[in-house]
């Protein structure tokens, strides 16, 4: 038997290789070649006609890859995946007052959803309550209004909380909104170290690419890490920041980009977590993250394959993280509301499929399915049932959950996860240059960065450059006939009738005592949650404590990029 010798092996290979282009394929293509179009994906990184082995031949197997479960984790951060637990099923859900967001978190469980995942209205996000004068026309229009912790009792009215897994998307007053869980299930009788979940928690971001945030950076990185310290000592299966590239990528970053700006974002928080005495392996455990799932079905599950070696290297190299689950980047993944069309809408199905099997074969923890109608209104019952399915499908009919890492291997896929690699760590060392990602937003470099990036795209779009169907190619005059949801206006002025109510009943000495002292916890540094916890219990509203810490902390304005 000859003696393989890989030197030969890969100088006969780029010989056959440099033949078949030559002989077979430029000939073929210059006689039939009908797609006039550039093979350039969202990472912008030039797609090849073919990939070999050629192409893989530097790149280190049990360095760069290895098996699942081990460093650097680019298979998959467990050695078994979804053969021994498929990820968690959890639609983004939340409109009107809590009632109507309760019935519709018990619908979706009833139909076989795993995990909550709960929108809050634009009013929440910035800490006012619903009869403010700035929140008239927004009480329960893109989420759910949450103004008191009684709010918070019915949002979960029936549901355990012991048993179910829940993720808020929620930032600015995510200290808030945390202690009105955690009172919420401590009055079911539920010992807050056994709730599981997450808390979205990611400010950076706010300030990038999405705006609601309340405070200044510094003082929003100490709620942070406020959060970090309380639920590392109380709360162990609770993940205490979704580190979010989703709304990065949403606002118009490249794939990069995402992957470049959210890793910087997660730097940035450790850093502040050490500087405040917090051990590594104390709360890293629990960072988890957030990404997006665009239409390039095999960029974006080598996004999520560089992401989780990234991650680990950043963990081992930079900060010296000792504990395993330190190093594992944990994720969840919504598919790409920027791609879902008005025109067309059923359309959207298709493009969700496509985006929430990318996550799948991207090895994703937890994922939602975006409804066929969100362009046009929050989802019918019909349309988030047809989302949910799209999830069930895949895991129980496509196949694509019964292999670990089925793409791994792939002379493109590997090759594109080492591309990703590369580029996000040339991002990470610019914004280390620049002082951290703090000092990346303040500049306005990450903003400039998002900007030119989403003007690219929409003018590719525009000139026809990236199709788009049925809105720059294939259109159609016909209409879909399609049931919208519609909030019916009378429920903003029920919710405001409910927190009238509740402040008049409530003990209002109390509420000035407890109010007053996260007045004096903020101008201490002390430890905030558990003044604010004690707030909640004494029914003070979103707006009242949020309050409390403006006065104190300020509000941020933001600079003109």
């Amino acid at each position: 038997m000859e003696k393989y010798n890989e030197d030969s092996y890969y100088t006969e290979l780029a010989l056959a290789f440099k033949s078949w282009s030559e002989n077979e394929f430029r000939p073929v293509l210059e006689k039939f070649n009908s797609r006039k179009v550039e093979f350039v994906g969202d990472a912008e990184m030039e797609t090849k006609e073919l990939y070999t082995p050629l192409d893989t031949k530097n790149i280190d197997y049990l360095d760069k890859i290895s098996f699942p479960g081990e460093f650097p984790y680019t298979r998959g951060v467990y050695s078994t995946m979804y053969r021994s637990r498929l990820w968690t099923m959890r639609q983004y859900s939340g409109y009107g007052t809590a009632a109507e967001t309760n019935r519709r978190f018990k619908y979706l469980l009833e139909q076989g959803q795993t995990g909550l995942s709960v929108a809050f209205d634009l009013p929440t996000q910035i800490g006012y309550d619903s009869d403010h004068s700035l929140s008239e026309g927004e009480v329960g229009r893109v989420g759910v209004a949450v103004d008191t912790v009684e709010d918070m009792k019915n949002l979960f009215d029936g549901i355990p909380l012991d048993k179910v897994s829940t993720s808020m998307t929620i930032n600015a007053p995510a200290a808030v909104i945390l202690a009105m869980y955690i009172v919420t299930a401590e009055e079911k009788g539920i010992d807050k170290k056994t709730l599981s979940g997450t808390i979205q928690n990611d400010i950076l971001k706010e300030y990038a690419a999405r705006g609601t945030y309340i405070y200044p950076p510094k003082a929003s990185l100490r709620l942070i890490t406020d959060i970090f310290e309380y639920c590392s000592k109380n709360m162990p299966s609770f993940n205490t920041i979704s580190i979010s590239g989703y709304h990065i990528r949403e606002a118009g970053a490249t794939a990069v980009q995402e992957l470049a700006f959210t890793l910087a974002n997660a730097v940035e928080y450790v850093e502040s977590a050490l500087k405040i005495g917090l051990k590594v392996d104390d709360f890293a455990p629990r960072l988890s993250f957030f990404f997006a799932a665009q239409i390039n079905l095999l960029e974006e599950a080598a996004k999520f394959r560089a992401a989780r070696r990234l991650w680990a290297e950043i963990m081992k190299e930079r900060f010296d993280a000792k504990n395993k689950k330190s190093k594992l980047l944990r994720f969840h993944t919504q598919t790409a509301g920027t791609a879902l069309t008005a025109e067309q809408p059923l359309n959207n199905i298709i493009r969700v499929t496509i985006q929430a099997l990318a996550a799948v074969l991207g090895g994703t923890q937890s994922l939602h399915t975006n409804s066929y109608d969100e362009a046009l209104s929050l989802p019918s019952e019909e349309a988030v049932e047809i989302a949910l399915r799209t999830q069930q499908i895949i895991a129980e009919e496509s196949g694509a959950a019964d292999l670990i890492d089925p793409l791994g291997g792939s002379y493109y896929i590997e090759e594109l996860t080492d591309g990703f690699v590369s580029k996000a760590k040339d991002y990470l060392e610019k914004i280390d240059k620049l002082g951290g990602m703090a000092e990346a937003v303040e500049s306005g470099f990450v903003q400039r960065e998002i900007q030119e990036s989403a003007y690219k795209k929409q003018k590719d779009i525009d000139q026809k450059r990236k199709t788009v169907v049925g809105v720059n190619k294939y259109k159609s005059n016909t209409k879909a006939n399609i049931n919208l949801l519609k909030v019916d206006p009378e429920l903003e002025s029920e919710q405001i009738r409910n927190l009238k109510q509740i402040k008049k009943l409530r003990d209002s000495k109390k509420v000035k005592e407890v109010l007053k002292e996260v007045k004096n916890a903020a101008q201490r540094d002390d430890n905030l949650m558990p003044v604010i916890i004690e707030a909640v219990r004494a029914h003070a509203s979103l707006n009242e404590i949020s309050d409390q810490l403006r006065d104190v902390f300020g509000v941020y304005k933001s600079k003109g990029i």
